[in-house]
């Protein structure tokens, strides 16, 4: 069996244009070679074969019947070659049918996936899309394979093999219930250490930062509730006097839905920066450049 290792793809090349042309001086020609190039390239062919392929005759280079049973499928080889090296990815998002997944936390999304749904609702209608919690996976694993198309978030330390864009920055804000007694008015440092908590247990970075913060301030080591994620969060405080530290877009999301209002606590926090990655094995990949794109449009400040 001839291996396609085994094979120069030149020879087929040859093999097809004096199949055609019948004529070694006019195939030499076509492709820019030496009459002895094209004789060599032959000689090549028949060993490979174990076959003459090709005898002269008065009309021309006549095909043996080997040659003519392997022309039609290296013709097809050949084409196909062609289309694949020339290959023009195009992605029509209102037809496309492709499912995408996005790596992203709970806050995540709670934030971008009611604006993602509509925006694909109005502009690929068949699109689908699935998210997967970001905490139970190996990210540059997931994005290398093609499981996951993106990861959105505050993710630290990530690899070097993975692309990212900036969406947003954003800080840490207490929220509370409309009519609370610390509503309206600016929390002093003492008023906020007095009240009592909701601790979101988080062990996703960078939010377990924020909780080793405020433990570090008094709040948090003696707290009476605790949850182990964020969509909770504003049933919970609607319907309590507790106070519960959470990232900006998560607050504003909730605010009017539950009937929630928030300010900038009184301790110094840090930020959030929510990049978007993605493996740059899939950076020309149109479908990803499409969806990627549509996000950056509409979340990016």
């Amino acid at each position: 069996m001839i291996e396609p290792r085994e094979m120069d793809l030149n020879l087929l090349v040859v093999f097809q244009e004096v199949f055609q042309e019948r004529q070694i001086s006019t195939v030499a020609r076509r492709l820019n070679l030496s009459q002895p190039a094209v004789s060599n390239a032959l000689a090549r062919l028949r060993r490979t074969f174990d076959d003459a392929l090709f005898v002269r005759t008065a009309q021309g280079m006549q095909p043996t019947p080997l040659a003519e049973q392997l022309a039609d499928s290296v013709s097809a080889a050949l084409r196909h070659v062609t289309q694949a090296l020339n290959r023009q990815e195009t992605f029509a998002a209102a037809t496309s049918q492709r499912h995408f997944t996005l790596a992203m936390t709970d806050v995540g999304e709670v934030y971008f996936m009611p604006g993602l749904i509509a925006l694909c609702q109005q502009q690929a209608p068949g699109v689908h899309i699935s998210t997967v919690r970001a905490s139970t996976i190996d990210l540059k694993t997931e994005l290398e394979s093609g499981r996951v198309d993106f990861a959105i978030g505050a993710f630290d330390q990530v690899s070097e093999a993975l692309y990212q864009r900036r969406l947003f920055r954003q800080n840490y804000v207490s929220m509370m219930r409309e009519g609370h007694p610390l509503a309206d008015k600016k929390i002093t440092l003492k008023q906020f250490l007095a009240a009592r908590h909701l601790i979101v247990s988080s062990q996703e970075s960078p939010y377990d930062r924020i909780n080793q913060i405020l433990e570090k301030a008094g709040i948090g080591t003696n707290a009476h509730f605790r949850v182990p994620h964020f969509t909770a969060v504003p049933y919970i405080v609607s319907n309590s006097d507790l106070l519960v530290t959470v990232p900006h877009k998560l607050a504003a999301s909730a605010a009017q839905p539950f009937g929630l209002q928030y300010q900038r606590p009184p301790l110094r926090l840090p930020s959030l920066q929510t990049n978007i990655f993605w493996h740059r094995r899939f950076n020309q990949d149109a479908g990803n450049q499409w969806l990627r794109a549509l996000i950056a449009a509409h979340f990016t400040e």
